[in-house]
């Protein structure tokens, strides 16, 4: 028989989709396997309105079959099947879908999924075959019929025998080249992983016979000596779980099924902190179950973490890992996404556009916040473990981009409070500020012990004040970059004016500093390249001296910048201002030694600049001479 052309420029047409429309060969499988499950809805669905009986879904298996020998891959259905004419239409014109015009005669289906909507699904069988045999035969019909094609020279539609109504497609998988192994698509424990992996929610049994092992059984007469034998058997399997757990109704479900489902599915040898299950109808439809893990991964703070959502269309797995469904602020995030807004066949590129994918990531975006202030709420232990996990995350994102997520995400901050002695949210410390407090104080250092420990702190203690304590690289570029919340202002306190001070507090700072002008800038001098500046405080309480930063870069910044440079060309310095406690002896002595003449003005000066570089955990340029100097005024 002469073979007929495809219709739309097949060559060129099948070759652009074999190369640009799938990413995978090994994708074949889940496209002839969706389009079996079509098939098969079909019938079941004509049967359920004709009000047939006996017809379940157990009934109507998809079958899978291997021949090494021949190498031959066999996938049969017992679904609605095809005459002669649909063979020629949905197989001979490329990118017509039965499926679709399906969907849309039907489009208020009960317990029907049609996964196909385009019709190029099954060309994708031609990335892994030479030769491709479907023989099709209706429901209704006693003929059948045989289409046969390489993928490339047209095809063939030729009468045939069958026994029963549905189709056979068997492909002549490739010889293995250079570059490419196709024999794994013959091998069984291969397909079970792949049907797994994609098809593990098709509504109907994926049936294959599996080679198992098994231990004979002993025989009677076997003496103490006998070794046990194994024997290999063969057994039909069901491959597929069929129904997926996000479309089971809540009330069926508990914590347990939750937690067994993340944990095998997640490869997680902890529960999840939370589950979030829901579903959405509107303009986007979808279904989502997401998982709120209990502590990170290994690899979840360097680059070689893969974020990313499972999405699926119809149960059919499009994507493992949906990289847009989930903004960095939320990588954390493990689930899955079902919709039948999308196509199987839908490339990468085309998703990162897709106004639906979008749609869903927004709604997302929304469910999981809320979700994670309700366990804010109502399971703190949980929350702070989280945070403990994912804070700094949540932090990285409200700075990044400008600052563009720092609305969606301060109510989820927090950070070690100075007065509570545990974490606090920014809304806590907020609702708790003194009636004539201006601002949110803050306060940087390595550990929250010696943030404790810092000069200013004293002065803010005796206030009442609390302070958040800010032990993470991460933290301050995060207030800064937040500003205010609820319309209070940060105020670190390294700042010269902490807002403490009254009009007549100033005004007597201001004269004191002119009465001693001149011993300030002898100091001034004394630290020139190490200071911008020394000048009189009232940050201060029992402390000599302290060290704060005048300019955008803080002391703290200057820390966390510097451990990143790679050379010395790359460290930043921030504009250092010594500050002295005019009530503090040490400060009289300064004056007494101006007054004196004596020389050792800039060894005070020198001694009390490296104490206020250590107390802020800053590099001292010269321990050695900070240590004689020392000695010399003790001795």
């Amino acid at each position: 028989m002469a073979k007929k052309q495809f219709k739309a420029e097949s060559k060129r047409l099948l070759d652009l989709m074999i190369n640009s429309i799938y990413t995978h060969k090994e994708i074949f499988l889940r496209e002839l396997i969706s389009n079996a499950s079509d098939a098969t809805d079909k019938l079941y669905y004509n049967a359920m309105k004709e009000g047939k009986t006996g017809i379940t879904r157990d009934s109507l298996p998809i079958e899978l079959r291997l021949d090494k020998e021949n190498r031959k891959f066999i996938i049969e259905d017992h679904g609605c099947g095809m005459t002669a004419e649909e063979l020629e239409s949905n197989l001979g014109t490329i990118a017509r879908s039965g499926s679709l015009a399906f969907k849309k005669e039907n489009e208020n289906l009960d317990d029907v999924d049609i996964i196909g909507q385009f019709g190029v699904g099954f060309y994708a069988a031609f990335m892994v075959a030479s030769h491709v045999e479907v023989i099709s035969r209706a429901v209704g019909s006693e003929e059948a019929n045989r289409w046969e094609s390489d993928g490339t020279a047209g095809y063939t539609v030729t009468p045939c025998e069958k026994a029963e109504n549905g189709t056979k497609i068997t492909l002549t998988i490739k010889e293995n080249t250079e570059n490419e192994n196709y024999d794994e698509f013959l091998d069984a424990y291969r397909i079970q992983s792949l049907v797994k992996k994609y098809s593990d929610y098709i509504r109907y049994p994926i049936k294959m016979d599996m080679t198992r092992s098994r231990m004979k059984e002993k025989p009677a007469d076997a003496g103490d000596d006998y070794k046990p034998e194994w024997e290999e058997y063969v057994e039909n399997e069901t491959l597929n779980s069929m129904v997926p757990i996000w479309k089971k109704s809540k009330k069926e479900l508990k914590d347990e099924d939750y937690n067994s489902f993340y944990t095998s599915k997640f490869y997680d040898y902890q529960p999840p902190l939370m589950h979030i299950h829901t579903s959405v109808e509107g303009a986007v439809t979808y279904t989502a179950m997401l998982f709120i893990p209990s502590h990170a991964p290994m690899d979840y703070y360097t680059k070689d973490y893969e974020k990313g959502l499972q999405l699926y269309s119809n149960g059919v797995l499009i994507m493992d890992k949906c990289a847009d469904l989930l903004p960095d602020h939320f990588s954390f995030v493990h689930g899955m996404v079902d919709t039948a807004d999308l196509s199987l066949n839908i490339s990468r590129e085309m998703l990162q556009h897709d106004r639906h994918l979008k749609a869903i990531a927004q709604s997302l975006e929304k469910k999981i916040k809320s979700e994670l202030l309700k366990m804010q709420k109502d399971k703190r232990e949980d929350y702070e473990t989280f945070w403990k996990a994912f804070g700094r995350q949540i932090k990285y994102g409200a700075y990044v981009q400008y600052g563009a997520h720092k609305e969606l995400l301060q109510d989820l901050l927090m950070y070690y409070s100075s007065t509570e002695d545990k974490l606090v949210t920014l809304d806590e410390y907020v609702s708790r500020m003194k009636e004539e407090q201006k601002y949110i104080y803050y306060a940087c250092g390595e550990t929250v012990d010696k943030i404790k420990l810092l000069p200013a702190m004293e002065t803010l203690r005796d206030k009442g004040y609390e302070v958040l304590c800010l032990d993470d690289n991460i933290d301050e570029f995060c207030i800064k970059m937040l500003a205010n919340y609820k319309e209070k202002e940060f105020k670190s306190i390294a700042d010269a004016d902490l807002g403490l001070d009254t009009e007549d507090d100033k005004e007597e700072m201001k004269k004191l500093s002119e009465d001693n002008a001149s011993l300030l800038t002898a100091l001034g001098e004394a630290l020139t390249g190490k200071v911008k500046k020394v000048e009189l405080t009232n940050r201060l309480k029992s402390h000599p001296c302290c060290l704060r930063a005048e300019g955008p870069v803080t002391l703290e910044m200057e820390k966390v910048l510097n451990q990143q440079a790679l050379d010395d060309s790359q460290r930043i310095h921030a504009e250092r201002v010594l500050e002295l406690n005019a009530s503090h002896p040490i400060f009289k002595k300064l004056c007494a030694l101006q007054q004196e003449g004596s020389d050792k003005l800039k060894t005070y000066a020198d001694i009390l600049y490296t104490q206020a570089l250590l107390i802020e955990g800053m590099p001292v340029e010269d321990p050695v001479a900070y240590a004689n100097a020392v000695c010399d005024l003790i001795s």
